[in-house]
């Protein structure tokens, strides 16, 4: 098992959250939320399905802003 750690942008988008991760935009790595939660909810979903499909089709893990640790780790965030 390993955790992948990634940097995830939460910014404002008129009425709504712009989420993305900057490491996996070109494969599809951003959504979008009515709440910052909902938005960082969305962009986590997101990005696990990516790494997922990554190690399935094994392709490699962009290494670009990209952590990768090779035990479970907990990731919290706070404002």
């Amino acid at each position: 098992m390993r955790t992948y750690v990634l940097k995830v942008v939460v910014e404002p988008d008129e009425d709504r959250w712009h989420a993305y991760c900057p490491a996996l935009e070109d494969k599809g790595g951003a959504t979008w939320g009515y709440t910052k939660e909902e938005a960082l909810k969305n962009i986590r979903e997101v990005v696990e399905m990516i790494i997922e499909e990554l190690i399935e089709d094994r392709e490699p893990i962009p290494e670009k802003e990209v952590h990768i640790f090779s035990e479970p780790m907990v990731a919290v965030y706070a404002d």
